[in-house]
Order: structure tokens, then sequence, then C-alpha cells
């Protein structure tokens, strides 16, 4: 008898403590504030750079309206320092043009640039659905438009594959 009361109250604790429904939670972050060397995605070689940018930021797609506000500043920030690494002083331009771009040097960083626009677009694709997804903001069109650009990234990217790509020694992070 006292096994079963005590099994009951644990049950009915256990129902105490499950979310209402009235409210959606949000999830516990699932990333890290880093480096750009450390999220970069441009090493190694073309063929696969959304699948390594999906591994390096593991984002809930399916639930994007309970994304951890410190994951949505992570993913914001690295957009940025990815963009900056492409155009900023010391990114890519620089690199490839100092490489020359008909270079092995300069092919590698063109190829190397390609992935880190898919990271940039990918990550501005991401916070855009995040933003409409938890503040209903209807950002549609701009997605619409950045993914165009992304899917034109990613193809080239494939295109690529097997081909050498090189990053850059661009000092970032993602804790802007």
């Amino acid at each position: 008898m006292f096994f079963a009361k005590t099994l009951i109250l644990a049950f009915a604790v256990s129902a105490l403590a499950l979310p209402t429904g009235d409210k959606p939670q949000k999830r516990a972050g699932v990333l890290t504030a880093a480096s750009y060397a450390d999220f970069q995605v441009s090493d190694g070689v073309a063929g696969s750079a959304l699948d390594e940018v999906k591994a390096k930021f593991p984002i809930d797609f399916n639930d994007l309206a309970n994304v951890d506000p410190a994951d949505v500043a992570i993913i914001k920030a690295a957009r940025l320092t990815a963009e900056a690494a492409e155009t900023d002083a010391g990114g890519f331009n620089d690199a490839i043009d100092a490489a020359g771009s008909d270079s092995t040097a300069g092919e590698a960083l063109q190829v190397g640039k390609i992935k880190n626009k898919v990271l940039k677009l990918e990550l501005e694709v991401l916070g855009l659905q995040i933003d409409q997804a938890q503040g209903g903001k209807n950002n549609t069109a701009k997605i619409a438009t950045e993914t165009t650009k992304l899917n034109k990234n990613i193809q080239l990217d494939k295109d690529a594959a097997g081909e050498t790509s090189q990053s850059v020694d661009f000092t970032g992070d993602d804790s802007a």
C-alpha cells in the first residue's frame, strides 16, 4: 500500500513539472561564442559547405520560435564576423588580391571565399527566420532574397566539389 501511494505521488509531482502548453519552452543554448578560426568552414575541400555550417551551428530548424536568445546573438555576431572576413582588411578579398586570382593559392582562397559566403548567408537566413518566428516580424521578402544568394553559393560550392579550399587568417569572433 505504501508503495502504491509513493508511486501515485511520484506521478503527480512529475505531472506538475511538465510544461503546461500555454507557452512554448525556450530551448537551452547549444552554441558557444568562438573566434572566427573556430567557426569558419573555409579550410579543406569544396562540396559540402552547407553541411559544415550546420554542423558548426546545430540549431533545431524545426523549432525556430524557441531558439535560445544567447544562440540568436551568437548566430547574428558570427554572420557579421563572416562578412567581415570576406570584405574587411586582411579578409578574403585582400588575400585573393595578394595571391593573384589565377594562382593556385588564389584559387584555393576563392573556393574558401565561396564556402565563407555559404556560412555568412546561411547565418543571415537563419537569423531572419528566427526573428520572424519569435517576433512575428515579416521577413519573407528579405529571406527570399538572401536564400537566392545562398542557393547560388551552395551550387558554386558543389560545382567545385573536391577542390582545395583555403581560409584566411582573420581575427574576429562571434561575441560582438
